[in-house]
């Protein structure tokens, strides 16, 4: 279960970091997507709970 979440996390950091540097935000308004950390925190914690929702 642990293992998974880990897992999940880190896939979902891995996909946040993607999306601010693919898609981001030109202008830097943008809450989620100006900022590497953010939207790589943001990404690991979303992961981490779609992973944990499946048993």
């Amino acid at each position: 279960m642990i293992l998974r979440i880990l897992i999940g996390a880190a896939v979902g950091a891995g996909l946040g970091f993607g999306w601010y540097r693919f898609v981001g935000c030109s202008t830097g308004t943008c809450p989620l997507t100006s900022h590497p950390v953010i939207s790589t925190l943001y990404g690991a914690v979303v992961g981490a709970l779609i992973a944990g929702s499946f048993h």
